[in-house]
């Protein structure tokens, strides 16, 4: 249990870490595109609220900044539409991120190996075909990439 703790709070550090460093930058990114992959369908109660800190503080040094949030990992099935009540206030992150112009992702590829689909999502999240390949592209587009662990 302990080294769990350990690990969970070096996460949180590295992740600090890296928006840390970004705000050190002189020049503002295009873009930040958050990763989320974990295990744990509740992971998303913890980790929504600290890309919501981690934007409000980009965005307070660079405020033109874009920024977009891609979950492949079991916490993308606490955004099925069945779950808005048991998920409710990750639901209502996601769509204040969505209302704020941060785009959520989840990956249909990841969904579909455990018989989800597209359609079993809410309109506010948007399914990516693969995880990995929508956070490729906002690198291509210039996002600097923040993993949240």
């Amino acid at each position: 249990m302990l080294l769990a703790a350990l690990l969970m709070n070096s996460a949180r550090l590295l992740a600090n870490e890296a928006v840390d460093d970004l705000l050190a930058q002189t020049e503002a990114p295009e873009g930040v595109v958050f990763e989320i992959v974990e295990d744990d369908e509740d992971a998303l109660e913890e980790l929504l609220p600290r890309v919501r800190r981690a934007i409000e503080r980009i965005r307070a040094r660079f405020p033109q900044t874009e920024f977009a949030v891609v979950s492949h990992g079991r916490e993308e099935f606490a955004l099925q539409k069945q779950y808005q009540a048991e998920y409710a206030e990750v639901h209502q992150q996601v769509q204040s991120l969505v209302d704020d112009d941060v785009p959520v992702h989840v990956c249909e590829t990841h969904a579909g190996w455990y018989g989800v689909t597209a359609e079993d999502f809410p309109d506010y999240v948007n399914v990516a075909p693969t995880g990995p390949g929508q956070v490729r592209l906002y690198e291509e587009l210039g996002y600097e990439l923040i993993v949240m662990d």
